[in-house]
C-alpha cells in the first residue's frame, strides 16, 4: 500500500485591504447607533431651537406682528449698545465669583478634609453641597433678605461695631455686583469641593510618601502632588462653573433684576427684558447667539489648557 503524502494545510485567506475598510467603517458606526436616541433628542431640543433663534436674530420682530428683515443690524446693536456690552462683561466678571474663587476654596477645603480624618465628614459634605440641590430662585430670595437694608448682614455689622459700614447692599452701585457674586461663590463651592475631594482619593499614596522622603512639607505636597493630580477634576469643575457664570440668570433676576441701573445686568436678564418687556425679539436672539458663541470659545480654550499632554 503506497504511502500517502501529508499535504500541508492551505493558509486561510486574509481579507484584502478593500475588504477591511468596510469592516472598519462599520465598527466605527456601532457606537453611533448606541448614542443615536440621545443625539436625536439633542438635535430636536437644543440644536434646532438654537438654529431657529439664529434665524430670528436677522429679523426685527416683536414676537407677535409681522417680522421685517434686519440683516446684521441686531448684531450691531449688541456690540454698540453700552448696556448690552456691559452685560457681557458682567457675565465674564462672574467667572471670578462662580469659578475661580470656588475652585480655590474647594482645593483648600478638600486638602484639609483629606488630611484630617474628621468624624463629622458626612455632615460637612452635606452642608457644603446643600446649595446645589436648592432652587436658585429660593436661594436668591433668601440672600436678598440677608443683604437688605434691615437684614441680618447689617445687624451683624452693627453688633460688632461696624455699623458705619451698613447700607442697602443690593441698592448700592458699587457693592451690588460683588454681593450677587458672593452668592455665586456660595452656590459653587460645594460642588467644587466634592469633585476635588473625590479626585484626591484617586491619587496614589506612594506619591505622598515619596514627597515626604524628599523632605516636602504639607504645602509643597499640596502644590507638587495634590494639584497636579487633580488636573482632570479641576477641568470638570471649571467647565461646569464657567458655564454657570456665563448663563447666570436666576439669582441675578431675583436679587437685583439687573439693577441698580445696569450695574448687575447679565445677558440672561437682558435677553428676558428685550423679549418680554421691550418687544425686541430679534435683538434678544442676537445677544443669545453672541453669548453662545463666546461660551463655546471659552470652553474650547479651557479644554485645551486643561488637556493632559501625552
Amino acid at each position: 500500500m503506497a504511502d500517502t503524502a501529508i499535504r500541508p494545510a492551505r493558509p486561510v485567506a486574509q481579507p484584502t485591504g478593500r475588504a477591511r475598510k468596510p469592516r472598519r467603517r462599520t465598527a466605527r458606526l456601532v457606537p453611533l447607533f448606541y448614542t443615536l436616541p440621545a443625539l436625536l433628542f439633542y438635535v430636536a431640543f437644543v440644536i434646532a431651537p438654537w438654529l431657529h433663534s439664529l434665524w430670528i436674530s436677522f429679523w426685527n420682530w416683536n414676537g407677535i406682528g409681522t417680522a421685517t428683515w434686519a440683516g446684521l443690524d441686531n448684531y450691531r446693536t449688541v456690540f454698540t449698545d453700552p448696556a448690552l456690552r456691559s452685560s457681557i462683561g458682567h457675565a465674564f466678571g462672574f467667572i471670578v465669583f462662580y469659578s475661580v474663587i470656588p475652585i480655590c476654596f474647594g482645593l483648600v477645603l478638600a486638602a484639609l478634609v483629606a488630611a484630617i480624618p474628621w468624624k463629622a465628614m458626612p455632615f460637612i459634605r452635606t452642608v457644603l453641597f446643600l446649595p446645589q440641590i436648592l432652587p436658585l430662585v429660593a436661594v436668591g430670595g433668601v440672600w436678598k433678605l440677608f443683604f437688605s437694608d434691615d437684614g441680618p448682614f447689617n445687624d451683624i455689622l452693627t453688633a460688632v461695631g461696624l455699623g458705619d459700614w451698613s447700607r442697602a447692599w443690593l441698592g448700592d452701585f458699587t457693592w451690588a455686583y460683588p454681593a450677587v457674586g458672593i452668592v455665586g461663590t456660595w452656590v459653587s463651592t460645594g460642588l467644587c469641593f466634592l469633585l476635588l475631594l473625590s479626585g484626591i482619593g484617586k491619587i496614589d499614596p506612594a506619591l505622598y510618601e515619596a514627597a515626604r522622603v524628599e523632605g516636602c512639607g504639607r504645602v509643597r505636597e499640596f502644590w507638587y502632588v495634590t494639584v497636579p493630580g487633580l488636573r482632570r477634576e479641576i477641568a470638570v469643575a471649571a467647565t461646569v462653573t464657567v458655564i454657570a457664570a456665563l448663563a447666570s440668570f436666576d439669582v441675578v433676576y431675583v436679587m437685583t433684576a439687573g439693577g441698580p441701573g445696569e450695574s448687575t445686568m447679565v445677558p440672561g436678564v437682558a435677553i428676558y427684558r428685550l423679549t418680554f418687556t421691550a418687544g425686541q425679539v430679534g435683538t434678544a436672539c442676537a445677544l443669545a447667539t453672541v453669548l453662545s458663541v463666546l461660551t463655546c470659545a471659552v470652553m474650547y480654550g479651557l479644554n485645551r489648557l486643561t488637556r493632559e499632554k501625552p
